[in-house]
């Protein structure tokens, strides 16, 4: 299952490359205009992590997740604290989380917590494959892939 689950998150960051390459350098990352709703697959859906890279899992307190709105407001958890802010999506699966703050609360694996935020600050990409979602960095690398919650 690891390694079917690596291939998966390998041959999902194949596709996004020749996405990326067939699309104009010129489209930017839009939010949510005042008065506009983000929309979308990934919109209105709780994600939990499920790989950090592409072959990591990560055992923590609390399964980190977390759940973009119409409005662009972004809610969750590392796995230890919570946390908010806004993201941003625009055209070729690009999207920005900015804004990010969260509870400062101690935990046993606050190195796993910072990996799973750091993923969401340098998250550039991202690609849906049924219910998963695969974010990659602004080099093209996967930074992690999370699984749609039922």
């Amino acid at each position: 299952m690891k390694g079917q689950t690596r291939n998966t998150l390998i041959g999902l960051g194949v596709a996004l490359l020749v996405s990326a390459c067939s699309s104009a350098p010129q489209q930017e990352r839009q939010g949510a205009p005042q008065g506009t709703a983000l929309s979308g697959q990934i919109v209105e859906q709780r994600w939990n992590l499920l790989l950090v890279g592409t072959d990591e899992r990560l055992s923590m307190p609390e399964t980190p997740f977390f759940r973009i709105e119409r409005d662009g407001k972004v809610s969750g958890s590392d796995g230890c604290n919570r946390f908010t802010g806004k993201v941003s999506l625009g055209g070729s699966q690009r999207i920005e989380f900015s804004q990010l703050a969260s509870t400062r609360m101690a935990c046993p694996q606050l190195a796993d917590a910072k990996r799973v935020t750091d993923m969401l600050d340098t998250a550039y990409r991202y690609l849906i494959d049924h219910d998963r979602l695969v974010f990659f960095g602004p080099d093209s690398r996967v930074l992690g892939g999370w699984r749609e919650a039922n």
